[in-house]
This record gives structure tokens, sequence and C-alpha cells, in this order.
């Protein structure tokens, strides 16, 4: 297919292939049901191989354009700081910390794939219920203040972003400052949120909003990691029966995906009648 790609995704897997599972299926099939057009590209090495490309084979003779590369973190970070960090780390002078390198990694590299050639990055446990066409320069909140409706924090499994973004070199910079390997979250949705937080200061509110557009929890977290297992349960009465019709009418008028925090949802049965049950048939 020669056609141009209508729009450009990125994922990162660092896992073993045997972990990728019906969700993340779903999850790629979300992709193209939403974009048809659009071009996917999975960065991992271990999916850049015989058994991962059996494993998008599917998808290709669909018609779609999926592929899996090993990403060149050396070519990916050279003009940005992330140049001397990565060769810091390779040299042993900065502390990878006790959370897995191959998860800070990603969240490096899934800024470096933004800044260097632009599109939206995705985690593998988003599950897209709404064309992204009308997003542009984007970021989701995760939580916000129930009385003033402020965001508090936000989270970097969806990202929407032009190339050469500054806010993206911005997130590179602090990547490479302040990384604190063994702290959940610090190289992640902790850096996007203090990052933009500190720009808020220092940019004026237009400024900012032509580097960034920041979506109420709706859009992509619709649910909260700590409340996940409410979207995996059916309804016990009509309380619970009201509740799910609200929420999933709710989903269709204003969310753009789901996310299931895979870590805290993976192992839960999807019940018939459940919110997820609905979403996944959809």
């Amino acid at each position: 297919n020669s056609a141009p790609c209508k729009m450009r995704f990125f994922m990162t897997w660092i896992s073993a292939l045997s972990s990728f599972g019906p969700r993340e299926h779903l999850a790629l099939e979300s992709v193209f049901k939403s974009h048809p057009n659009a071009c996917l590209v999975i960065l991992s090495h271990t999916f850049d191989t015989p058994a991962g490309a059996e494993i998008l084979r599917p998808f290709v003779r669909a018609g779609f354009r999926v592929t899996a590369i090993t990403p060149d973190l050396s070519y990916l970070s050279s003009s940005t700081p992330a140049s001397k960090w990565l060769r810091d780390l390779r040299g042993g002078r900065i502390d990878p910390g006790h959370i897995s390198i191959g998860q800070n990694l990603s969240n490096l590299l899934r800024l470096l794939v933004l800044y260097k050639y632009g599109g939206t990055y995705l985690d593998t446990d988003v599950v897209i219920t709404r064309g992204f066409g009308s997003l542009n320069n984007t970021i989701g909140a995760q939580n916000a203040d129930k009385e003033t409706r402020a965001w508090t924090r936000l989270n970097n499994a969806v990202m929407v972003f032009d190339k050469r973004n500054p806010l993206l070199a911005r997130f590179i910079a602090d990547f490479c400052l302040t990384f604190n390997g063994s702290k959940w979250g610090h190289n992640g949705p902790y850096l996007v949120t203090r990052v933009v937080l500190s720009s808020k200061k220092r940019y004026s509110n237009a400024t900012l909003r032509s580097h960034c557009n920041v979506l109420k929890p709706i859009a992509f977290y619709p649910v909260d990691w700590d409340h996940i297992t409410s979207f995996f349960r059916a309804p016990v009465d009509d309380l619970e029966a009201r509740w799910v019709s609200a929420k999933l009418l709710q989903l269709k008028r204003s969310s753009y995906a789901v996310h299931l925090w895979n870590k805290m949802s993976r192992d839960i049965e999807i019940e018939p009648g459940s919110i997820m049950d609905s979403v996944f048939r959809r």
C-alpha cells in the first residue's frame, strides 16, 4: 500500500513476546479500527523477529501498515541531551536504580521518537474508542481536583505531538537532568506533570497552549488505576446497572481511549455485562 499514512502511531514493547496477549492484540486492533489508513511502528527488539512478524501477519494481510523495529537509541538521541545521558549510562556513570531499566528506557524512547518524527505514542494497554484526528500536541490528565476540576497529574501513556515540539525537548532534558531509577513514575507520569507545571509558570497561557493541550481525565483515563476493577465487573443490581449505562454513555460522548492499567487489571476476568465487555465488543 503506497498511499501516505494519514496518522503515525508508535508503541514500545520491552517484554517477551509470550506476554503479548489478547488485550494487547485488542489495543492494536483499536488503532486500525479507528484509523484504517494509519501507520503503526512497534519499537521492540523482541518484536523485530520472525516470531514477532508472525503475530503481526494478520494485520499485514488485512492491508494495515504495522511493523516492528529495534530502536536505535544512539541515532534517536542524537542532537539531544539524551545522547550524553546514554553514554554515561553505558559507561556506568549513572545509577540505573532498582526499577527495570527497560521501563525507564521506554519512558525516554517515546519522547525521542515523538521529538524526531512526531505522531502519537500509545501504551499497549490503551484501547482507542474514537479517532484521534482532531488531536494535536495533546497530553491527558490522569487526575483532577474534584472541586476546582483543575488537573493535578498528567500521564505519558498517550501523547500526541508534532516533531520538534519545544515541550518534548523540555521533557527529554528533564529526564536526563533528574533521572531516578529507583522511584516509580519519576521518569514517566511525574516527569510530564512537573515539566508542564513549571511551563505554566514560565510561559503565557497562549504560548503553553500552542505547545500542549491538556485534556480532562475522561479523555484517556476515564477510570484511575485504583478503581479499574469496577470496569470489569458486571452490575449486581439496578443501581449498578444504571451506573454502567451512564458510564458507557459518558465514554461514548467524551472519551478517546480507555487505559486498562494492565499492571492492576491483567488478571481480572472481563464479566459479561461489564463496561469493558461492552467496550471490547464494540
